[in-house]
């Protein structure tokens, strides 16, 4: 059984109630012995804080015995107050301090990760996959607030000031997700993005199609409308569900043992410059090839047997996580 969340302001409410009700209590007090309003006020705040400033007026055996109980329990009241105040000031300082320099020796110790920019709808849905998929991420907001419900490494400032990359870990990371609010800023963060790391790749958001051909400019090198995507979604499952169903699942579900994935052909592949007939890689490793992207960009889909690969080739399989792994092997190993 979970235990409930300690309230860290509850003792608080508790002193500040207390001592609320000593200073009026010692107000009514001094006035039932004759004193007017300020004079009952001011003998009660002198009385709990032991200021030792002299009683406005002549204390009488009995309002000098009330002073002694007033002092008693009010001092007692006033320093518990003060103490739980100051416990929950210090204590929430070193926590935040503590999980500060803990996130930012996390992000330190991080290498090819993900910078995802903008906690929003997008930004959300981008770090939740990526994390899923095994992979570190990065999230930075100027809204604290929405930064409080981020269960990852995060920092809050703004994604466009170079500084704040610079903390994110762009040096080391291996893309950069612009999934800011507006066109603009997805904009500022792609050029400070290239000016600081011009080999890393930056997906960009893009709410107008206007945006799109400027972002690449900038140095975008995956520019995304979700209000497109979400269109040829929608239709693709009037013509083909189906077919968009088992991409789904292939693709981000996961239930199916069966997975996509591309794999990069090195220079020192033993597949280089095979055909796929020669390469025997459904006999070697299960995997299927479905396409194959040229280092030009264009794609061989469905590639006979009598295709080449070559170095630089990305080729688009399907198999099994031990399938596609033992194909890995053959892109990269001499």
């Amino acid at each position: 059984m979970m235990e409930p969340m300690r309230d860290p302001f509850r003792r608080v409410r508790i002193g500040l109630g207390a001592l609320t009700l000593v200073l009026v209590a010692g107000t009514v007090g001094y006035l039932l012995f004759g004193f007017d309003l300020l004079d009952a006020v001011y003998q009660t705040v002198i009385t709990v804080t032991t200021v030792g400033f002299t009683s406005p007026r002549p204390l009488t055996s009995g309002s000098r015995a009330f002073t002694i109980v007033l002092i008693l329990v009010g001092v007692g009241t006033a320093l518990y107050t003060f103490s739980v105040v100051l416990e929950v000031l210090i204590e929430g300082h070193m926590r935040d301090l503590v999980r500060r320099r803990r996130m930012e020796r996390d992000i330190a110790r991080m290498d090819r990760h993900v910078i995802v920019c903008g906690w929003g709808r997008v930004g959300r849905e981008v770090a939740h996959f990526l994390m899923n998929a095994g992979r570190d991420v990065v999230v930075i907001d100027r809204d604290a607030a929405r930064l409080s419900e981020v269960p990852y490494a995060h920092i809050c400032g703004d994604a466009t000031d170079d500084d704040v990359l610079g903390q994110a870990g762009i040096d080391r990371a291996s893309t950069l997700v612009a999934a800011l609010d507006t066109d603009a800023d997805n904009l500022y963060v792609t050029v400070a993005g290239k000016s600081m790391r011009p080999d890393i790749q930056i997906i960009a958001r893009a709410r107008s199609e206007f945006s799109e051909p400027k972002l690449v400019r900038a140095g975008a090198d995956r520019v995304v409308n979700p209000q497109q995507l979400g269109g040829d979604r929608m239709a693709s499952f009037v013509l083909q569900p189906h077919v968009v169903d088992f991409v789904d699942v292939v693709m981000h579900d996961g239930t199916l043992k069966f997975r996509l994935e591309e794999l990069i052909v090195s220079d020192v592949s033993p597949l280089s410059g095979a055909t796929l007939r020669s390469a025997h890689l459904r006999d070697r490793t299960g995997a299927l090839v479905l396409a194959i992207r040229r280092p030009d960009g264009t794609f061989l889909t469905n590639p006979s047997p009598e295709d080449t690969i070559e170095a630089g080739d990305v080729l688009i399989s399907v198999g099994t996580a031990e399938q596609l792994g033992a194909l890995a092997e053959f892109t990269a190993r001499p």
